[in-house]
């Protein structure tokens, strides 16, 4: 009689880390995208208008962005828009694996650029809000303005300290954290045009006065949610068992579709037809 064969066994854990790995990278490509789609309308749209010397158009899409008489403060707008752009494309270019690796001296001083574009957009936010300066929204959006300038200026701090410690395991999880909340406008955008593709058109608040439950959620959810699930990620990563890394992928492949639609929704309802005014004006 045939001895009785052992029963297979099939070793999920490697199969899981794959489609952990795959799906962030996934993420990640879909929104370099957006992200350069947002630097480039940025960069045509703010910084056409200016070099045409015509900096009220600005306030068509940022209410009040420019005030006549108002030097500083139109200096302050101008640097937070120029430094947007600049820090947009530059965060995508450093968390790119081949970049860090065949050129590490690109990847640590655009690393020190980047910090310092983060600061600059950090302060120039916070100003721009405890100045008075008349900005879109209500108070609770002032305040999420106000705690996402703070968590990037505590990001690049951590980030950039233990970079000098040599510490860079750490120092990649922080400087992940630095990209998710120095892109809070990015996601408040793309959550905000993905709500129009799903309830039709605005939901939960007011498009007159910009004010509704709706907007205080998004406030918050541009910076925590990002990081939440970043933190998930990073968790499972180190040591999570393969059930929890699949369960994480899929999330994260769901959050892609979303963040894809969004994009979608932005660039062909918000940054797409201003850029093209602007071009054909």
């Amino acid at each position: 009689m045939d001895a009785a064969l052992p029963a297979a066994k099939f070793d999920l854990d490697p199969l899981a880390s794959r489609a952990l790995k795959n799906s962030a990278r996934l993420w990640f490509a879909v929104a370099a995208l957006g992200q350069w789609a947002f630097a480039i309308y940025v960069t045509i749209h703010y910084g056409g208008w200016a070099t045409r010397g015509n900096l009220a158009a600005w306030n068509k899409t940022l209410p009040h962005g420019y005030e006549p008489g108002a030097a500083l403060g139109n200096g302050v707008v101008a640097a937070h828009l120029l430094f947007a752009a600049l820090i947009t494309t530059a965060g995508t270019l450093q968390l790119m694996p081949r970049i860090r690796s065949r050129f590490p001296a690109f990847h640590r001083w655009v690393g020190r650029g980047y910090m310092v574009a983060a600061l600059v957009m950090a302060v120039s936010g916070l100003y721009l809000v405890l100045s008075g300066r008349h900005l879109v929204g209500d108070l609770s959006q002032h305040l999420a303005i106000i705690v996402n300038a703070v968590l990037i200026l505590l990001c690049a701090g951590m980030a950039w300290r233990l970079a000098l410690r040599g510490d860079f395991a750490a120092h990649r999880a922080w400087a992940l954290r630095l990209f998710l909340v120095v892109n809070g406008v990015w996601f408040f955008r793309i959550g905000l045009m993905l709500s129009f593709i799903v309830y039709g058109g605005p939901f939960g608040f007011d498009p007159d006065s910009f004010q509704g439950p709706f907007l205080t959620f998004l406030g918050i959810a541009q910076y925590a949610l990002p990081l939440a699930v970043l933190q998930l990620y990073l968790v499972m990563q180190k040591r999570g068992d393969a059930a929890g890394r699949l369960a994480t992928a899929t999330l994260i492949t769901l959050l892609t579709a979303a963040t894809g639609l969004g994009i979608f929704g932005a660039v062909m309802g918000m940054w797409l037809p201003k850029v093209t005014r602007f071009l054909a004006g």
